[in-house]
């Protein structure tokens, strides 16, 4: 608790006028009384009383605010110059499925954009009309953010979540900028530092394996059947591993135009899960440009993933969604002391003040800290 309360009280020092962020409007305590032991009940009250937000920005609001994109853009605080010289020349690509919340759509994207990077959003075919045209109206205002030419309708746990990755993969090498690396988010995610590294993977257990053992029909969800599978179309071991990666423009070129790796794909499409399996076998296929051929060194847990953090830790202090922690301002610190690049899973209406923080300490550590 003494970390929330020290982060409350960083994200209300920062000059919200320069970074045009909302951020908890407290008063300062001096730096001896920042611990839990110092503090008054009604000022740890008042630090805490804006840990949900109550009211979403809507469709609407987006809808209006984009009229003027040079306003817009300005007010709403994106940044529109790359931050330094190896940046500009170091472009990276996002994918990013989304299905809802618009405005933690835009705070995503704003926490990830820069000038000089690429970003395809691919938006739920589900999804509402209002969130659509909402979503485009923000698009419109970034000439290197688009939508999607592909929409999947996106069920939990089947292949139209890797199909959606597979969309914005094929739009991405269309695009004229020369992005090096692309990496994939969803709705729900919030980046915790602007560093790249590499997905690990794990030698899949039992339990994993009976996801693609068996075929599996898709409707609303995913249901296994008895009916067994074929043998996996490949001559290394299936791993499984985090949904998430970090993968350089050739690995993508190469999942493209691969027959070998088109084989798989068609074959991974009536498995549960397959973005868990599917990417962490890419990466120890020896042809795949950029591959961890199988070896025990690299034999990591999907914890150790360096793309992204989804903790089942028990000390979460937001809520649990499917055993994963919603985070909330009390595992900021756990979570910066990770390694990983981006934390999953992040909601406003659970605890806003977490992500103001992030927002708050992203945007000082990318306008004062560049080394």
């Amino acid at each position: 608790y003494t970390f929330s309360i020290n982060v409350l009280l960083t994200c209300q020092d920062v000059d919200e006028e320069t970074i045009h962020i909302q951020v908890p409007q407290v008063e300062p305590l001096p730096v001896d009384t920042v611990h839990m032991e110092g503090l008054e009940r009604e000022q740890l009250s008042l630090l805490l009383k804006t840990k949900k937000k109550q009211q979403l920005l809507s469709e609407e609001f987006y809808h209006n605010v984009t009229q003027d994109c040079q306003r817009y853009i300005a007010d709403r605080g994106f940044i529109t110059i790359p931050l330094s010289q190896e940046e500009k020349e170091f472009p990276i690509a996002y994918s990013m499925v989304i299905h809802e919340k618009i405005e933690m759509f835009e705070r995503l994207l704003r926490a990830l954009y820069t000038p000089q990077n690429v970003y395809c959003v691919h938006i739920d075919q589900k999804s509402s009309e209002d969130f659509r045209s909402a979503v485009r109206a923000i698009v419109s205002c970034l000439p290197n953010v688009f939508v999607a030419s592909k929409i999947e309708s996106v069920i939990y746990a089947s292949w139209s979540r890797v199909q959606a990755d597979l969309n914005c993969m094929e739009d991405l090498l269309k695009s004229p900028v020369q992005w090096r690396y692309l990496l994939n988010t969803c709705g729900t995610d919030f980046p915790l530092r602007p560093t790249l590294r590499c997905m690990e993977s794990e030698v899949t257990n039992g339990y994993k394996k009976g996801r693609w053992l068996f075929h599996h029909n898709v409707t609303n969800t995913v249901v296994r059947t008895e009916v067994k599978k074929t043998p996996p179309p490949i001559n290394t071991p299936m791993f499984s591993g985090n949904a998430y990666f970090v993968v350089s423009r050739a690995f993508v070129r190469h999942v493209m135009k691969s027959q070998e790796v088109r084989v798989l794909l068609e074959w991974e499409k009536d498995t549960y899960s397959p973005d868990e399996h599917l990417w962490a076998t890419l990466q120890r296929m020896p042809a795949v440009p950029g591959s961890n051929p199988p070896n025990s060194k690299f034999q990591q847990s999907d914890m150790n993933s360096m793309a992204r953090v989804v903790s089942p830790y028990p000390h979460c202090s937001g809520t649990y969604r499917r055993a994963v922690c919603v985070y909330g301002a009390g595992d900021l610190q756990w979570l910066l002391n990770q390694h990983h690049l981006i934390a999953n899973k992040f909601d406003p209406e659970v605890d806003d003040v977490a992500i103001r923080c992030l927002e708050s300490y992203l945007r000082f550590k990318a306008t004062h800290y560049r080394g």
